[in-house]
């Protein structure tokens, strides 16, 4: 079994959590990704947020919030992913670069709309009352 290691950033706020959306692609997912050749955890959440929403990750504040495996979404059975999920405080203005094409504010009524490993994370969540 092949298992893709990515790396999220759990935003939330009023009850809504930060999500985005790539070209071409037909769900929401929680902003992150892949690690590179040697990179840990953290500096992988700083390169990715970065690259994808423009803003800087205060390192010091990442608080690991769980890890999370599902189907990988648009790839064979049998593929997984395994996300380990951060929060932390950034500075900056939140915006999409690189390959995102929008963020938006879901809530879990919304859990339809993101990728299966996103809807445990949202089922999580909600159930800590973190997500309405």
């Amino acid at each position: 079994m092949t298992t893709i290691d990515k790396i999220a950033w759990i935003h939330l706020e009023n009850g809504r959590i930060l999500s985005s959306r790539s070209r071409r692609k037909d769900v929401y997912y929680i902003p992150g990704g892949k690690r590179e050749l040697g990179e840990g955890d953290i500096d992988t959440l700083v390169r990715e947020i970065q690259e994808e929403l423009s803003v800087t990750i205060a390192p010091d504040t990442a608080t690991h919030v769980g890890t999370f495996r599902a189907q990988a979404h648009g790839h064979p059975d049998g593929i997984m992913v395994r996300m380990t999920c951060y929060t932390a405080n950034y500075h900056g203005l939140l915006r999409p670069s690189s390959e995102i094409e929008e963020i938006v504010w879901l809530t879990h009524a919304d859990r339809h709309r993101v990728s299966p490993v996103d809807q445990i994370i949202f089922d999580h969540l909600h159930e800590m009352a973190q997500l309405r």
